[in-house]
């Protein structure tokens, strides 16, 4: 939350905490303001820990306006009609009330605008504009000026360059940042080795007879695998097997990445226009209903399957966990950050037994990670998007990541940068 001194409230993002079961105790609390004193709320993008509590905000008085670019908007719709399914089931199973329901979403959007990236608006006494964060299709970095000062909220930030997505832009010249540090504290494989070793784990998995298991976030990481797929395809260097996408949320949110091919990189753009279809190729398979989800482990023979959510917390790739799991031949590929709690977190850390579905798995599969493919900056990279600014900032606030991530990357900009820089605890207040 900004308060000017003119009592203006606005918030940046609402979202869910996702992890074990504290974060979920969590997210029924009461906010620690009241709802309805806020007068607008900026969305950076439409993943569901940055705008999973927006109905519940609403629910509870929130009645101001919304602001996010156009993109980012299109996906939240998806991803919160998404979400009311998954918190009924968590709900019913705890014999509670869900956080909230589809009535509730619907009251959501005609409080909401966009704006396109760069377009200054005016609210109250301040004055904002989204620049292109390069984090997933829509996010944005938010500058906002008031009383003469710029305050840049980062949201989070692209691991640039990115397989389809234009770069994270340049933080401008903030006196204030307020960023992200979910891999503070550690570094990706380098880029360009990315792919090669894609390559070899679908391989390996595939010349095995096995069944390659990908949990990928529906929003960018599905798309940009699919695009890393449909290259391997046609430059025949995978075997010619069924990939299947079993995620409706993933196949709704890849239209809408479809329809924004504008923001693409600019040779992605031009491999469009040249006639490649990069989210769809041979033998890719779109299931959409649980009859054709459950038969995807009956289908004989070596596959790919992508399904959410990327940290096994829910959806469809649990049970394809919980099918495949045992087998030695078949492959699960960890590809994006894992939240401490998570099913995700466990096989990353190497568990021989888990428990799906109050039933105890064996961990008989291989367990892969590749976070070339993260869509977060890294901790190098995040210090030297600070260093990128016009000015050195006064402070740097260092969120959005786990403590010890976050302290990390704060010494590294006191220490590198020469910059003050604080990684909050919740719910503290600063005078700027």
């Amino acid at each position: 939350m900004l308060e000017t001194e003119k009592g203006t409230k606005v918030l940046v993002d609402c979202g869910l905490i996702q992890g074990g079961s504290i974060a979920e105790e969590v997210n029924r609390e009461k906010f620690p303001y009241d709802p309805a004193d806020i007068g607008a709320l900026i969305v950076t993008h439409a993943h569901l820990d940055h705008v999973g509590r927006i109905p519940k905000l609403v629910k509870e008085g929130f009645r101001g306006v919304i602001y996010s670019t156009p993109e980012t908007r299109a996906l939240t719709e998806l991803v919160l009609t998404d979400a009311v399914g998954i918190l009924a089931q968590e709900a019913e199973r705890k014999g509670e009330l869900p956080i909230y329901e589809a009535n509730d979403v619907l009251k959501v959007f005609p409080l909401w605008k966009v704006l396109p990236y760069h377009e200054s608006m005016i609210f109250n006494d301040l004055n904002f504009l989204f620049r292109d964060a390069g984090h997933i299709l829509g996010s944005a970095m938010v500058e906002i000026s008031v009383d003469g000062k710029k305050i840049l909220f980062t949201g989070d930030m692209g691991n640039s360059p990115a397989p389809i997505l234009a770069d994270t832009e340049a933080p401008g010249e903030p006196d204030y940042i307020v960023m992200e540090s979910v891999y503070g504290d550690r570094n990706h494989e380098p880029r360009e080795e990315r792919k090669a070793h894609l390559e070899k784990i679908i391989n390996d998995t595939l010349s095995r007879g096995g069944t390659l298991v990908i949990p990928a976030f529906s929003i960018d990481r599905t798309q940009v695998l699919l695009y890393e797929l449909n290259n391997m395809v046609e430059e025949g260097v995978i075997p010619d097997v069924p990939i299947f996408l079993d995620s409706p949320l993933a196949t709704k949110a890849t239209e809408v990445y479809r329809s924004s091919s504008h923001l693409f990189r600019a040779e992605v753009q031009e491999q469009i226009r040249k006639g490649d279809n990069i989210f769809n190729f041979p033998k890719l398979r779109y299931t959409v209903s649980q009859r054709e989800s459950h038969a995807i482990e009956h289908e004989k023979g070596a596959k790919i399957i992508l399904a959410g959510s990327g940290m096994s917390v829910g959806g469809r790739v649990v049970g394809h966990e919980e099918f495949f799991l045992p087998d030695p031949k078949s492959t699960i590929l960890l590809v994006g950050y894992q939240t401490a709690g998570s099913l995700g977190r466990r096989l990353a850390e190497g568990e021989k037994k888990v428990n799906i579905h109050n039933r105890s798995i064996k961990v008989k599969a291989h367990i892969e990670t590749l976070y070339g493919y993260s869509a977060h900056r890294d901790s190098d990279h995040l210090v030297e998007f600070v260093g990128m600014a016009g000015k050195k900032p006064t402070t740097v606030f260092v969120a959005m990541g786990e403590p010890s991530a976050s302290m990390h990357l704060a010494q590294r900009i006191n220490d590198e940068l020469g910059i003050k820089a604080i990684a909050p605890e919740r719910g503290s207040e600063y005078e700027l």
